[in-house]
C-alpha cells in the first residue's frame, strides 16, 4: 500500500502547535521545550498561519548584537516563506522536498488549507517503513514457493 502525507499525519496526530506573532522568543522557546518540538507555527491576531519559528531561527537570532529573548518578538525572526506539500504526496516525494529545500519541517495542505506539519524525522520514518514493506513484498514474490511454482510451470510448458 502506498502511504501518503495524510497517513503519516493520521499516525502521528495532525494537530499543529501555534504561538502568537506577538510572543517573545523566550516564550516560544519555553513552549517548544515543554512540547518537545523543534518548530511551532506562528499565527497573527486572526489566527492565520503567518510563519514558522524553528530551532534554526533561534540559532540565527542568538548571535545578533543586542538580541534579548525576553523582549525580542518571534515575528522578527520567524521564517515567513512557508513551504508545503499536498496531503496526497508520498513519503518519497516529501523526502525529496526536505532534501531539495534543505528544510526540517514541512506544512501539509489540503484544498488550500494547512492541515498539519511533518518533520524530516516523521518522513524519514515513513520512508523506511515504506521501503521495508516493499522489501517484504519483493521477498514474497521471489520466495522459494514462487520459484517452485515457476519451475513447475516451466517444466510443464516444455512438455
Amino acid at each position: 500500500m502506498k502511504r501518503t502525507a495524510r497517513d503519516i499525519l493520521r499516525e502521528k496526530g495532525g494537530h499543529m502547535l501555534t504561538i502568537s506573532s506577538e510572543a517573545t522568543v523566550y516564550e516560544a522557546v519555553s513552549f517548544m521545550n515543554q512540547k518537545r518540538v523543534g518548530a511551532i507555527l506562528v499565527v497573527d491576531e486572526d489566527n492565520r498561519i503567518v510563519g514558522i519559528w524553528t530551532e534554526r531561527d533561534l540559532m540565527r537570532r542568538v548571535v545578533e548584537p543586542g538580541f534579548d529573548p525576553q523582549t525580542d518578538l518571534v515575528r522578527n525572526g520567524m521564517t515567513s516563506n512557508l513551504i508545503s506539500a499536498h496531503v496526497d504526496a508520498t513519503p518519497y516525494e516529501l523526502y525529496e522536498k526536505f532534501v531539495g529545500r534543505r528544510i526540517r519541517h514541512l506544512l501539509i495542505e489540503d484544498f488550500g488549507q494547512y492541515v498539519g506539519i511533518l518533520s524530516a524525522g516523521d518522513v524519514m520514518h515513513a520512508t523506511l517503513q515504506q521501503s521495508a514493506e516493499e522489501y517484504r513484498n519483493l521477498n514474497e514474490m521471489v520466495s522459494m514457493e514462487y520459484y517452485e511454482n515457476w519451475k513447475a510451470q516451466a517444466q510443464e510448458a516444455e512438455r
